[in-house]
């Protein structure tokens, strides 16, 4: 409002009351009978408010009204019962145009993620700011950056009394330190499956924090891995880009999620492919894949139908690998995810099966030739192609150099240690120890400072070792070629472990 007045008339609800301006301020206390309770995605129900000076000078507002609470054993809730946080992270660029997008594609990436939040304070659906993400990732904890963060906290208290503070703590921050006693809550940025480690270190990661902090409250911010909507796999294995493994991965996470009510919030890393100029991975330039949706929004990947089966109520049925065609294997593998209870799959029509359960299942299919699969639930459809080839296809499998499948075809004498042996467990033996550090220590000098940097982490240093060997040689086999791999577990095999 642009005008000057001694007094305002405000709006609220059908009442309304005049108010003097004191010091450019007016401030009025009305009380709203039987309230109808903004409640989320189910009955987003707002209030206007209004102020209104002698002139005729008027302004609006919305607002919502409800409550919430934040338990370190159950989550979040609204109006007094449990309602998971669980969403995507939007990345603001495009294809061929950055970030410089339009109104049109805004609202057309928000009808695909559903969950509007303007950045307002009278908005109902903000519950907590967030100072900072992943700042301890290149900067060590220091007092700078802890006075800093104390000020910034209690800005945002002051700005906001009715609101909670939250970081987003990068994977390798030590979870005692003290950076994570300045906010309300925390979440974490975790990346174990893809970047590094096992599937299984993000469900202990989170339960050993749990049991170590049982009063915090903690939430995972961040979690994803890349996939290539080309590239198509029957076996799909960490570091192949294929949207079989996006989708194994997500499996994983979300099943660890639905068992640990406590995660009070949870995002997934991304929605959509974003540009990232330092990229070349995953047969493209330039891009990040972690999107559950391509960069131009064209492509559904397999894995957005998981998170549909789970979250939507929209009726669906959806056949995963429509774009895996053509299958060398005898038997393959097809998955469906619907959010529907049944499920019938037929074979050209014939051989019906008939599964009952909940978000995926899985059915094996004998193929010898070009087949029709359909997936029916009730009225619901969806159909794909596949054919029986001799050799799996090239143009399916993202190649990296020095990528072999000696780690496969290799025997291991079990008395000794190898590559399938954890690192923290190689790192033990004086010998061997030492000559993985030093294989490790080039490899790093090859992948430049950030990972050189990483090197002086502890923690990431703790999380590497419960890494099998294999696991991180197939991940670095750009800087370790496969004979030098093939050689030190040639040497392993040479060391007998205690008590053999």
């Amino acid at each position: 409002m642009s005008g000057k007045a001694d007094s305002v008339e405000l709006t609220v609800d059908g009442m309304t009351g005049h108010v003097p301006v004191e010091n450019g301020y007016a401030c009025a206390l009305f009380t709203i009978e039987n309230v109808h309770l903004w409640d989320g995605v189910n009955d987003p129900y707002q209030y206007t408010a209004s102020a209104r000076l002698e002139d005729g000078d008027e302004v609006h507002t919305l607002f919502g009204c409800r409550s919430f609470r934040i338990d370190p054993e159950e989550g979040f809730f609204l109006n007094g019962r449990s309602y998971p946080l669980r969403g995507v992270a939007r990345h603001q660029d495009r294809k061929d145009c950055g970030p410089a997008v339009t109104r049109e594609q805004m609202e057309e990436d928000l009808a695909l993620i559903r969950e509007l939040v303007v950045q307002n304070y009278n908005h109902p659906s903000i519950v907590c700011w967030g100072l900072s993400n992943e700042i301890t990732a290149a900067t060590p904890v220091d007092a700078d950056m802890l006075e800093n963060h104390k000020l910034l906290n209690e800005l945002c208290h002051k700005l906001d009394q009715t609101r909670l503070t939250t970081m987003a703590d990068v994977f390798m921050l030590e979870t005692d330190s003290p950076i994570l006693d300045i906010p309300d809550l925390n979440s974490y940025n975790l990346y174990f499956g893809w970047y590094l480690g096992e599937l299984e270190q993000n469900d202990s990661f989170f339960d050993d924090f749990h049991a170590k902090y049982p009063a915090r409250c903690i939430g995972f911010s961040e979690y994803g891995a890349d996939a290539n909507p080309q590239f198509q796999t029957g076996c799909p294995e960490r570091g192949d880009y294929t949207e079989a493994y996006q989708a194994r991965y997500h499996e994983h996470l979300l099943e660890m999620i639905e068992k640990r009510p406590y995660l009070w919030a949870t995002h997934v890393w991304n929605m959509f492919d974003f540009a990232a100029d330092g990229r070349d991975e995953g047969g493209a330039h330039g891009i990040n894949q972690k999107g559950l949706v391509t960069f131009d929004r064209k492509t559904k990947k397999d894995a957005f139908y998981l998170y549909k089966a789970h979250w939507s109520e929209e009726p669906f049925v959806h056949i995963f690998g429509s774009r895996y065609v053509e299958r060398a294997e005898e038997v393959t593998e097809v998955v469906v995810y619907t959010n529907q209870p049944r499920v019938t799959l037929t074979v050209d029509g014939k051989n019906p099966q008939v599964q009952t359960g909940k978000y995926r299942f899985v059915f094996r299919v004998p193929i010898s030739g070009e087949h029709t699969l359909e997936a029916a639930c009730e009225d619901l459809r969806d159909t794909i192609r596949v054919r029986r080839v001799l050799e799996p296809r090239k143009e399916y499998q993202f190649v990296r150099e020095g990528i072999v499948n000696w780690f496969d075809r290799e025997e291991y004498r079990p008395d000794c240690y190898s590559i399938k042996d954890k690192m923290e467990d190689i790192m033990r033996h004086p010998a061997a120890g030492a000559k993985l550090q030093e294989m490790i220590g080039r490899a790093r000098k090859k992948r430049g400072d950030v990972a050189q940097s990483a090197s002086a982490n502890e923690n990431l240093q703790r999380m590497m070792g419960q890494m099998r060997l294999e696991s991180l040689l197939r991940q670095i086999s750009d800087t370790i070629p496969a004979e030098e791999a093939k050689e030190f577990n040639a040497f392993l095999q040479t060391i007998r472990k205690e008590g053999n």
